[in-house]
C-alpha cells in the first residue's frame, strides 16, 4: 500500500450531504476531502460512482452458514473463515462483528459446541495481512443453556470481543411467540417431532426452579462480563415493554430485532438503539411473523440496519431506504441518513469512533458503489486505505 492515494471524480456520501469531489488517503486515514476534481496524474478516477464509508455489521450469522452449510455437515474452520471474510468484504462491509452463538438449550445444534478455534484462525490470517474485513466478535449468549458459560470462557479475554447479547430462543418466547410459526420452524428445520415441540413448549412456558436459576445465573454472569470489559450489551427479540424495561435495568443499550412495534417504540423512548434486519426490509416481512422493518421505518423506530444472515442484503436495504419508491434511483437527499444506519450508527453503538463516516482523520474504510437500474453494485472496497475488494 502506498503512503498516499487520491480518489477523484466521486459522489462522496458525507454525514449530511452528497457532494462531487475527491479524497486524499494517507497512511490508512482520510487526509483531505476536496470539492471537484484533483489535478494529480496519479489520482484514481471513480467516474462519478458513489463513495461510501465502509459498512459496519453488528450481527451476522454468516460464518455459521459457512462452517455448517448443511445440517450435520461441518467444514474446516480455516475454509469457513476465509469464505465468510471474502463474502463480507464483497458486500461492502469493512468492519464485522461475527455473531457466535454460545449455548444451545437442547445440546443438539451448532451453537451448543465449542467454536473458539476460529479465534486462532482469525489471528493467524490477520497477522499474515490477508483478512479483508476487520473482524470483531459478538457473542450471542443463550440464557437457558446449561453450557453457555463454559462455551463463553475462551472468548472472555480475547481482544476481538466487542458485543454481548442476551437471548432466549426456546419455543413460545420472544421471537417464537407466534406458536404456529414456531411449530413449523422447530419441526421442519430443527427436525423435532410434534410431541417434542409440545413438551419443550410446556417447559418453556412453565420452567422449573432449576431452569429459572440457570437463566438468572447466566444473565448475571454475562452482564458482569460486559461491565468488567466495558463491552456494549444488547437484548435480543424484545417483544413487550417489560422485556425492554428488564434490558434497560441491566445496562443494555441496543435492542436487536424487536419483534413488535410496541417494543421498538418503548426501546427508543427508553434510550436504546433499535436494530432491524435488512432481509426483513427487502422481503417486506419477517420470516418469523414479527414486525416488519418497513413498519419500524415508517414509525421512525429504526436506528441500525443489520444483514443478519445475508451479507449482500445490507447495502441493498440501504438503497431501499434512500429511494422514494422501488423503481427510483437513490435520492441524494435521503442517502446520507440511509448509509448512516449501516455505518456511523452501528460504529458509534459499540464505541468505534474512528470509522463509519467520510471525514478527515477517520479510517479510510470506503466502498465504491455504482448504481445500476436503481440498485447498488459494489465495485471496490478499501480498508485502512488498502484495497480489499
Amino acid at each position: 500500500m502506498h503512503d498516499e492515494m487520491v480518489l477523484s471524480g466521486a459522489r462522496l456520501v458525507l454525514a449530511g450531504e452528497v457532494v462531487r469531489g475527491s479524497m486524499v488517503l494517507r497512511q490508512g486515514r482520510i487526509a483531505a476531502i476536496d470539492a471537484g476534481p484533483v489535478g494529480r496524474s496519479a489520482a484514481i478516477d471513480l467516474g462519478g460512482d458513489y463513495l461510501l464509508p465502509g459498512l459496519v455489521e453488528l450481527h451476522t450469522d454468516n460464518h455459521e452458514r459457512h462452517a455448517m452449510p448443511r445440517p450435520g455437515v461441518q467444514l474446516p474452520v480455516w475454509s469457513a473463515v476465509q469464505a465468510h471474510d471474502a463474502e463480507i468484504a464483497a458486500a461492502g462491509i469493512t468492519t464485522v462483528f461475527d455473531a457466535i452463538g454460545v449455548g444451545d438449550p437442547y445440546q443438539r445444534g451448532f451453537r451448543g459446541r465449542d467454536q473458539s478455534e476460529m479465534l486462532a484462525v482469525l489471528d493467524a490470517l490477520d497477522e499474515a495481512g490477508v483478512l479483508r474485513a476487520d473482524h470483531r466478535l459478538h457473542l450471542r449468549c443463550e440464557l437457558p443453556a446449561d453450557n453457555a458459560l463454559e462455551l463463553f470462557a475462551p472468548y472472555d479475554d480475547h481482544h476481538r470481543l466487542g458485543l454481548l447479547s442476551l437471548m432466549d430462543h426456546t419455543p413460545g418466547q420472544r421471537q417464537w411467540s407466534d406458536l404456529r410459526r414456531a411449530r413449523a420452524y422447530f419441526i421442519h428445520k430443527k427436525g423435532w417431532s410434534a410431541q417434542q415441540f409440545d413438551q419443550e413448549l410446556e417447559r418453556s412456558a412453565h420452567p422449573d426452579a432449576q431452569r429459572l436459576a440457570r437463566i438468572e445465573s447466566n444473565r448475571a454472569a454475562f452482564v458482569a462480563a460486559a461491565r468488567r470489559r466495558g463491552l456494549a450489551l444488547a437484548s435480543h427479540d424484545d417483544t413487550t415493554p417489560a422485556h425492554v424495561d428488564e434490558a434497560r435495568a441491566l445496562g443494555v443499550t441496543i435492542s436487536e430485532f424487536p419483534t413488535t412495534l410496541q417494543a421498538a417504540g418503548h426501546a427508543r423512548a427508553a434510550g436504546l438503539l433499535t436494530v432491524g434486519g435488512a432481509p426483513n426490509l427487502l422481503r417486506g416481512h419477517s420470516h418469523a411473523g414479527n414486525v416488519s422493518v418497513a413498519e419500524l421505518v415508517a414509525a421512525g423506530q429504526l436506528d441500525i440496519l443489520s444483514s443478519d444472515y445475508v451479507p449482500g442484503s445490507l447495502l441493498a436495504a440501504v438503497w431501499m431506504l434512500a429511494r422514494e419508491d422501488a423503481a427510483a434511483p437513490a435520492d441524494p437527499r435521503r442517502l446520507p441518513h440511509a448509509v448512516a444506519t449501516a455505518s456511523r450508527a452501528p460504529a458509534r453503538a459499540v464505541g468505534l469512533d474512528d470509522r463509519g463516516e467520510i471525514a478527515p482523520g477517520l479510517r479510510a474504510d470506503l466502498v465504491r458503489v455504482r448504481e445500476v437500474a436503481g440498485r447498488p453494485v459494489v465495485l471496490g472496497v478499501w480498508r485502512g486505505g488498502r484495497r480489499v475488494g
